[in-house]
């Protein structure tokens, strides 16, 4: 029997590092997806999109070990918690990814766009931010960090702030004849997708909490859900 627990903490910190991994290459690639809309790279937006793949099968996988973590072992309290927590956190982290994948098929509809470089700024700022949100919520993941984990929600204030004026630099823009419509709705939808990505590390804060804790902050119960998500996708098609 304690070689049993054994075993199956060795699993469950497996799961704990292979999620640590596949949030890491999201945080690694959110910043490329940014450099290669601005700079109109195709050719790293294209690497960017087929990588993807390997989020998803990671995802996938993790998923499955999770599901028979839970079948075969019956965990209680901690362990369970730690469980549903990671099934939640490959959602989280493999949407971010897909929120990546959406910038990058952005880069192709905006390519030979000539952009306002405060309209460059935002992004830039809004990729730095969000990237800096999704790092500290994995941190809080990693060290079980009830307090960073809860304070991430407000850390979220500065990115909504950035894209509100972001959607107000586009309108400017777009009133001085700068930029034409079908490129100023397409940047609106890039400016939603950062903010998504934001949402998402405030998810995974949010559920790291309860795994510490066992319950929400503040009670809340995380708001990002998978049909939400599949909607504000499905407002750009691939081209």
């Amino acid at each position: 029997m304690i070689e049993q627990r054994k075993a199956f903490h060795h699993q469950l910190r497996e799961v704990r590092d292979d999620i640590v991994v596949v949030a890491a290459m999201v945080i690694e690639v959110l910043p490329r997806g940014t450099e290669a809309l601005l700079a109109g790279d195709l050719n790293a937006a294209d690497e960017i999109i087929r990588g993807d793949d390997v989020i998803d099968l990671r995802s996938v996988d993790i998923e499955d070990r999770c599901f028979h973590l839970l079948a075969l072992q019956q965990p209680m309290a901690g362990d369970l918690r730690a469980i549903i927590t990671a099934i939640k956190l490959v959602g989280e982290i493999e949407r971010s990814g897909d929120l990546v994948v959406n910038i990058c098929k952005a880069a192709r509809r905006l390519y030979g766009r000539d952009l306002d470089p405060k309209i460059r700024g935002y992004m830039s700022r809004m990729s730095a931010e969000a990237q800096q949100l999704f790092r500290r919520a994995l941190d809080a993941y990693v060290e079980g960090d009830a307090p960073l984990a809860a304070a991430i929600d407000d850390m979220d204030d500065i990115l909504d702030q950035l894209h509100d004026d972001f959607i107000q630099a586009i309108f400017e823009s777009h009133s001085s004849g700068r930029l034409d419509l079908q490129a100023a709705v397409q940047l609106a939808v890039v400016g939603r997708f950062y903010e998504r990505i934001g949402d998402h590390a405030v998810n995974i804060a949010e559920r790291v909490h309860y795994m510490v804790t066992g319950g929400h902050p503040a009670g809340r119960e995380p708001e990002l859900e998978a049909d939400g998500e599949a909607a504000t996708q499905g407002s750009v098609q691939e081209t």
